[in-house]
């Protein structure tokens, strides 16, 4: 595994509606504390909540970052996010293509 490849995550984040996903992922790029972030909508989440299952349609972002800042990330996102407890799970990215995470690299230092 190469620097690039091991400096490189990407957190899941799961939010109530496009707009609410919009709205975070506008604000983790201008931040520079993510490169990129896609927003997919139409998940159909099922969860144990309050000592029962519930079910939400939900947008799922994937957001592009480095481990740098990958706290400040989490740290932003559960200041600003709609649920008392946002889905937060990063994974390292341990393959890609080399521009594309020199790219992400220097798109999170601003």
């Amino acid at each position: 595994m190469t620097a690039a490849r091991s400096a490189s995550v990407v957190l899941f984040c799961t939010t109530p509606s496009v707009t609410a996903a919009r709205r975070l992922a506008r604000s983790l790029v201008a931040r520079h504390l993510a490169a990129c972030v896609s927003c997919l909508p139409g998940a159909d989440s099922y969860f144990w909540w309050h000592g029962r299952t519930d079910h939400a349609r939900e947008t799922v972002l994937f957001i592009k970052t480095t481990r740098g800042r990958l706290a400040s990330a989490m740290q932003f996102l559960k200041a600003s996010h709609p649920y008392t407890v946002p889905e937060l799970i990063a994974v390292p990215i341990v393959g890609g293509d080399t521009a594309y995470l020199t790219w992400l690299r220097e798109a999170c230092r601003g």
